[in-house]
């Protein structure tokens, strides 16, 4: 038998979630943690959408991983391809395995581009791009420059993807933009989207509405992209109501591709049976496994009822936490996530709302003092930079 190597815990990812684990872990004083992850950059990913608009710098995002791994935490450089929670490792794409007395899952969720017909072709050239990639938010802002009346298409696809308010958020910047430049009235934009409201909390719900029809936005309700001709300008829109489909000849099209737990995590143990997206099953409170005790999982790829977004991590992360070490002492799992998330709803280049709810959908604002369903400049400078600050030098180091 090969002889692997084991540490105490082994955290897969390097985003978000697993640097705040990590952080939060040696803070404690666990001193054999190792950390699998491929990627040599690390990402501030909200802000991509503000790059796609043109007021920050995609540079102002992106950072050497070994800059933001905590001291202490073994940095295994390599990809994670299998897990065998039985026996209690994880195989590597170089072919080792790696044991650990515990495991935490934060591998994030992959990008799809390839599930809607057309768009990974098209996608970065002749108006077609995605704040959702590094390399493309700063297209999103090339092509919404070149725009000068048109139409242009906004779309959201089904099913959980991370920061869900993001698709949308591009389209108001859009419209801001437009509207400044005494463009707007000769643009019709229409935002795609395949939920029946505009946003899963009420009270916000409304506040959007009003956004959307001040800047004459069309709305598609229970509605998505199904196939992309780039070269032609034209995108297929499905009326998933009615069955019916569009065809729209457009002049930029911002497209957010389907999103799925990785490839190699959809069909192993730790899979949800219930996720038709590979997302892991865990207790929704306790952050553990169902199944396997020793296993914790967080972020974008655990299946659990809210949205996939940092500010949820920022929540979920101590709670990981102290439960992991409990379970080391054979304690019981006293930490609870009750589902915050946060989502900052940017509406113009200097306004924003800042929804925030858990699991039952009821606001659990950060600054109950003040109104933030309405657009704010103050918290427009949250978004920018004061948020920004907090991750890098607050969340990335288990302060915050």
């Amino acid at each position: 038998m090969v002889a692997i190597r084991r540490h105490q815990v082994v955290i897969v990812g390097g985003g978000t979630a697993g640097i705040s684990v990590a952080a939060r872990l040696r803070r404690n004083g666990l001193t054999d943690i190792a950390l699998i992850e491929p990627s040599k950059h690390h990402y501030y990913q909200p802000l991509w959408t503000v790059v796609g608009a043109g007021l920050a710098k995609a540079s102002e995002t992106v950072r050497p991983e070994q800059k933001v791994i905590p001291k202490g935490v073994r940095w295994i450089r390599d990809r994670a391809t299998g897990v065998d929670p039985d026996n209690r490792s994880v195989t590597l794409a170089g072919g080792e395995a790696i044991g650990y007395e515990q495991l935490v899952m934060a591998p994030g969720l992959q990008l799809d581009f390839n599930a809607v017909p057309g768009l990974a072709e098209s996608v970065g050239s002749n108006g077609v791009s995605s704040n959702y990639r590094y390399d493309l938010a700063p297209r999103t802002w090339e092509f919404i420059q070149r725009v000068r009346g048109g139409t242009a298409v906004f779309t959201m696809p089904a099913g959980p993807i991370k920061c869900g308010g993001a698709p949308q958020k591009i389209a108001y910047l859009a419209a801001d933009w437009w509207r400044r430049q005494g463009l707007l009235d000769t643009t019709r934009i229409i935002l795609v989207l395949p939920t029946p409201t505009i946003f899963s909390q009420p009270d916000w719900a409304k506040a959007l509405d009003k956004i959307a029809a001040d800047y004459g936005i069309e709305v598609r309700y229970e509605s998505q992209l199904c196939e992309v001709d780039g070269d032609n300008r034209r995108a297929v829109i499905r009326d998933n109501r009615s069955g019916t489909e569009e065809t729209i000849t457009f002049d930029l099209l911002h497209a957010v591709p389907p999103q799925s737990a990785p490839d190699w995590l959809k069909n192993s143990p730790l899979a949800d049976p219930a996720s038709p997206f590979g997302y892991l099953e865990v207790n929704q409170y306790t952050l553990q496994s169902k199944r396997w005790p020793d296993v914790f999982a967080l972020g974008d790829v655990a299946n659990l009822p809210t949205s996939k977004t940092g500010a949820a991590i920022r929540k979920q992360a101590p709670v990981v936490v102290t439960n992991l070490l409990s379970a080391r002492r054979n304690a019981p799992l006293t930490a609870r996530y009750e589902g915050y998330t946060s989502c900052p709803l940017v509406t113009a280049h200097n306004r924003m709302l800042l929804a925030e709810f858990d699991y039952q959908l009821k606001p659990k604002p950060s600054f109950p003092f003040i109104d933030t369903m309405r657009p704010r400049y103050d918290m427009w400078l949250l978004k920018r930079y004061g948020l920004p600050a907090m991750y890098w030098h607050g969340m990335l180091r288990g302060l915050a």
